[in-house]
């Protein structure tokens, strides 16, 4: 589902024409160099989606305090790396996987790919993130919330006040300008749909999408197309020309458009609809049958370190589980507060996730 996950660094940094931080493609090998060696029990391999990063001096860190040579095995979407898991069950891939998040967590847990492991420095977490407390299955790693984007120049040469709310999105002065992703292929789209169904209930949230439908919303496959193609208020959609002024991204897209400028302006040009925003939770697991338990167990301690935590955010654009961690300046000055943000519970995502995609893309995409 999540191909950009959170907003990619590697992607909108090649949007805006400059180097990227990290790399985020394929299912390339990278490994954090140090004093260990590179194979056997001094290896421990992390399986992430494509949008995972870390600064080699965080991993290098580990190294030296761990003796564990880190090595990330790249394996597309969240979706698609999952399901690889579920298919190698018992005999996985690596020791630890990153990437399952609260839209999918139900999954992993049904199939029983992970084993059971009390991260230390848990106590740092809020215990609204720890969706799997009671078995510690999987650790909160990461939070984000799935808001919609709006560009303010559009706004303000209209004399138009963006959206703040779900019900504003279905007001006359916004037809046609919103772009969304697909639910089924997207995990921006399927965010926002749970949004939805956040917002106007099991029995309300059809109704809601008909009207949308009806207020021109457009979709499209994923968020690369939405975001830098479509939308008008990035700097890939600049360069497309694109000519919707709403999108469905992330909450921490406005910092990274300012990040990544070169010159890089004193505001973000784009901001964030607050009233529009669904929280992702993500998660890493021990992969049952991993070969370097122990490794695995270091890994996952150290993912919920401070040191890693504080490094996460500008190199993935997610905000940090553990409480003592600071988020990086441009996020509190570009970004936006969201301080209510939809959810909906990883068992009734389970109980109804199919056909929720099944009745919505009946409903908008016929």
């Amino acid at each position: 589902m999540r191909s950009t996950k959170r907003l990619a660094a590697g992607t909108l940094a090649a949007a805006l024409g400059v180097a990227t931080l990290a790399a985020c493609g394929g299912s390339n090998d990278t490994k954090a160099s140090g004093t260990a060696g590179g194979s056997g029990g001094k290896t421990v391999t992390l399986v992430s989606h494509d949008s995972f990063a870390a600064s080699d001096a965080v991993l290098k860190a580990f190294t030296a305090q761990t003796g564990y040579t880190v090595k990330v095995l790249k394996s597309g979407d969240a979706g698609a790396a999952l399901n690889q898991e579920i298919l190698t069950k018992g005999s996985p891939r690596g020791d630890v996987f990153f990437g399952v998040d609260n839209t999918l967590l139900s999954r992993a847990l049904d199939n029983g790919i992970f084993t059971p492991y009390e991260a230390k420095g848990l106590d740092r977490v809020p215990a609204e993130d720890q969706l799997d407390k009671d078995k510690h299955r999987v650790t909160p790693i990461d939070t984000g919330d799935i808001c919609v984007n709006y560009d303010k120049k559009y706004f303000a040469d209209k004399k138009l006040s963006p959206p703040q709310s779900f019900d504003d999105l279905i007001k006359p002065e916004y037809k046609n300008l919103l772009v969304t992703e697909n639910v089924a292929t997207s995990s921006p789209g399927l965010g926002f749909m749970l949004g939805s169904v956040a917002t106007y209930g099991d029995g309300g949230w059809q109704g809601y999408w008909k009207k949308l439908k009806a207020n021109g919303v457009k979709v499209v496959d994923g968020w690369e197309q939405a975001y830098n193609t479509d939308f008008s208020g990035s700097a890939g959609g600049k360069k497309a020309k694109g000519d919707r002024p709403l999108v469905v991204s992330y909450a921490s897209s406005p910092p990274a458009e300012v990040i990544y400028a070169d010159p890089k302006p004193t505001e973000a040009p784009t901001g964030v609809a607050t009233g529009t925003c669904f929280r992702q939770t993500e998660f890493a697991g021990l992969l049952k049958g991993a070969k370097n338990e122990a490794g695995g167990k270091a890994l996952l301690d150290f993912l919920i370190s401070k040191k890693f935590q504080e490094d996460m955010p500008l190199q993935m654009f997610v905000d940090p589980v553990a409480k003592d961690a600071a988020v990086p300046a441009e996020f509190t000055k570009f970004g936006a507060k969201i301080t209510e943000s939809a959810t909906v519970a990883p068992d009734t995502i389970a109980k109804n996730r199919d056909q929720w995609v099944k009745t919505w893309s009946s409903l908008v995409l016929k």
